[in-house]
């Protein structure tokens, strides 16, 4: 089957970047010139996606305002001859959005399944917007290609050094062909004796089973429902494979990160990159002391 939806959990308050995200979601803290949901949702709709489903709680209208037509100002740009921008902005609400609300932080896990109903009984996506990544081949085609071959749930993984495995959730596996393993297992956030170095990115490919997987399991790591967990349980019914995509990655999630997704995007642009790259360059960038 081919992969036509994807949902995009957007429910989080944003804690890392508080005081902005007080009344601004984080999803729309602008990357470059784009916020950073529109990332994930142009990855998924240049990988054949077809709808996209968006998780959102309260104080997030934004996000769908973003997407919406604006009649408005799509009117005042057509008359001021800005084909370009509006060009750009049609582009967005031409694609088909459906929203639901996550009414309590339960976590990743109950996130996706507040998408259940929507997804029906169809193999879908799961993109995580703070994860930004910059590729040739956006990396959701890349694991739509290999669930074309395997049929069943992919997981994007990336190798990170040994002493940030803690950070992510980690899989266990045998490697089957370069960049492919069979998972048999998963750790969230290992404190000690991680199974591997492969780190899960937020990109997934789930077969529908994955919910009643969510049913049965409980609270996790963080007292949360944990979607890791409920990979580890669908492990018991199926396999899960995990990819080891092509491309740069940037946590946008945590504030460095964010700035390195904003300087590395905003380097490659035209009209932007070589005045960035210069004032850079003429930066004094001794470390001061404090």
């Amino acid at each position: 089957m081919s992969i036509r939806k994807a949902v995009f959990p957007a429910a989080g308050f944003g804690t890392r970047f508080l005081p902005a995200t007080k009344a601004i979601p984080k999803e729309m803290l602008p990357l470059v010139d784009k916020p950073l949901i529109q990332y994930a949702v142009e990855e998924a709709s240049s990988s054949g996606i077809e709808e996209i489903i968006i998780i959102t709680g309260m104080g997030k209208s934004a996000i769908e305002d973003h997407f919406d037509v604006s009649f408005q100002l799509e009117s005042l740009l057509k008359e001021k001859g800005k084909l370009d921008i509006l060009k750009s902005i049609e582009e967005i609400s031409e694609l088909h959005f459906a929203y639901t609300r996550q009414k309590k932080p339960l976590g990743l896990g109950h996130a996706v399944y507040c998408a259940k109903n929507l997804v029906d009984d169809e193999p879908f996506a799961v993109l995580l917007g703070d994860d930004i990544i910059d590729s040739k081949v956006p990396v959701l085609k890349q694991l739509t290609d290999v669930f074309t071959d395997v049929n069943a749930s992919v997981i994007a993984v990336q190798r990170v050094p040994t002493d940030q495995t803690h950070l992510y959730g980690i899989i266990d596996g045998v490697e089957i062909k370069p960049g492919l393993h069979r998972v048999s297992g998963l750790v969230e956030k290992p404190k000690d004796n991680p199974p591997s170095n492969l780190a899960v990115i937020g990109r997934y490919i789930l077969t529908p089973e994955i919910f009643t997987s969510i049913e049965k399991i409980g609270a996790g790591s963080g007292g949360e429902i944990q979607l890791t967990d409920a990979i580890n349980d669908l492990l018991a019914s199926e396999e899960v494979y995990a990819f080891e995509f092509e491309g740069d990655r940037y946590d946008a999630g945590d504030k460095l990160g964010f700035l390195k997704a904003n300087i590395s995007l905003a380097l490659k642009r035209p009209g932007l990159g070589e005045e960035l790259s210069e004032f850079i360059r003429g930066l004094d960038l001794k470390p001061r002391r404090t």
